[in-house]
């Protein structure tokens, strides 16, 4: 890694435009253990000759954790890292922050860089939290001026009190996560390291932290951030990229890059006890599962009544279920539910209507002369609320709030957009008016 020191930068008279560049970084990992100490060693004697294993062959047991990576990150800039677990992006951080060295290209740093990686990992267990604020801060390279300074703001903002004089190991997880990431945070980095960590405490400290790095963000301080909440990624970068089994797949504006990451997604988290034809989905059910009403297939509607691949968020859209059900089963109302998460989240739900909460029996009909009879349970929406993204749908039908007639654990399904919605937690209707007043000649002033 090449970095540059706050003396060097001070002597130039205007900062570089470019403040990290990645340039062909490669890092391969070992998954048997012992073969890995053997290789360590191996490329440790190699770098006291001078010699370095540059080499593109993996030896056996080795594989490329990343492979040929290579962007830039420029002043005040924010870049999302978007991919499955094992793609690589974690490494990519520790690289960058000069955790563990590549094995193959380099990596630039103009300026001060803060890993928000694994907080309060660094902190030793014995020490009070105070001693831990200036031993992690000095680490960061703040001098004890400076943290003497800021020492406050840390422990006001980590919210612990009486605690810092403390050990550590009497803090809980949470607030050892709390006074990591504020020590991070008031080191006044030029670039901030930010991965999975934006979860720590409840949801009023969550708020703040975002906050404080909005603050950071208008000091044209810049980010990398790695996350699988997509509303993060899509709220505060501009910029991402894809990576998957250590190769980067794309890079370029959050919008496309996450659609085309969930896209792909989606695509690859195929259900085998499902299968889409002509728009609908079609569920196989195991006989001995039945209770003699069945879900057969699940799909959407547009505003022509036609039946779409992909409903479009803030149009008129039906969801359609259609079902199959034996004459002897004993009912006449039934009552749906579905719950909707999105899939490139942490599972949360964003979406859940229930047709029992609603007091809205839904009558099945039959004729006495059936002994099969099917039908079509449509949930008619005036518009589409779910921005784009990928979902996925958890069903019940029941007799009353207790008995299950049929369920479906999971209808994946993608939600499109005519417009760009990357910064939207939801979809807003509106009008545009303008209401023009006419002032009287002796009420003109402004």
């Amino acid at each position: 890694m090449i970095s540059t020191t706050e003396q060097e930068i001070s002597n130039h008279s205007v900062y570089s435009e470019v403040v990290l560049s990645v340039n062909g970084v490669s890092k391969k990992f070992c998954r048997d253990l012992k073969r890995s100490l053997f290789y360590g060693v191996q490329d440790i004697a190699s770098e006291l000759v001078g010699v370095r294993n540059t080499t593109e062959k993996l030896r056996p047991q080795e594989f490329w954790a990343l492979k040929d990576v290579s962007f830039q990150l420029r002043r005040g800039e924010a870049l999302g890292l978007v991919g499955k677990n094992g793609s690589g992006k974690s490494t990519l951080l520790r690289i960058i922050a000069g955790l563990i060295k590549p094995d193959a290209g380099s990596v630039e740093v103009i300026g001060r860089v803060a890993p928000l990686i694994a907080l309060g990992a660094g902190f030793n267990p014995v020490l009070t939290g105070r001693e831990n604020i200036y031993a992690n801060m000095s680490i960061l390279g703040l001098s004890k001026k400076e943290i003497d300074e800021r020492f406050d703001e840390v422990v006001e903002f980590a919210e612990i009190g009486d605690a810092i004089d403390a050990p550590v190991r009497s803090y809980s997880s949470g607030m050892a996560a709390r006074l990591g990431f504020s020590c991070a945070i008031h080191t006044e980095p030029d670039i901030l390291l930010i991965d999975e960590v934006l979860a720590v405490g409840d949801i009023r400290f969550r708020s703040k932290c975002y906050r404080k790095l909005n603050q950071l963000r208008q000091r044209n301080i810049s980010f990398v951030l790695v996350s699988h909440q997509a509303h993060a990624i899509l709220t505060a970068c501009e910029s991402a990229i894809y990576l998957s089994n250590g190769n980067l797949i794309d890079k370029g504006d959050t919008y496309s890059i996450m659609s085309r990451y969930e896209n792909d997604l989606f695509s690859t988290d195929k259900d085998e006890d499902a299968k889409k034809i002509n728009g609908k989905t079609f569920f196989q059910k195991k006989k001995e599962d039945s209770t003699g009403f069945s879900i057969i297939s699940m799909f959407f509607r547009n505003g022509e009544n036609i039946i779409v691949n992909q409903p479009v968020s803030g149009e008129k859209t039906t969801l359609c279920l259609e079902y199959k059900a034996n004459k002897n089963i004993d009912f006449n109302d039934v009552y749906l539910s579905f719950t909707i998460s999105e899939m490139g989240g942490e599972a949360d739900v964003v979406l859940r209507l229930s047709s029992f909460d609603d007091k809205a029996p839904l009558r099945i009909s039959l004729e006495n002369h059936q002994i099969f009879f099917q039908g079509e349970i449509q949930v008619q929406m005036p518009y589409l609320g779910l921005r784009p993204g990928t979902y996925t749908m958890k069903t019940l039908i029941k007799k009353d709030a207790l008995d299950t007639l049929d369920y479906i654990e999971s209808f994946r399904f993608v939600v499109d957009s005519r417009v760009n919605m990357s910064k939207c937690l939801f979809y807003q209707p509106r009008m545009w008016t303008v209401e023009n007043k006419v002032l009287d000649e002796t009420n003109h002033s402004i």
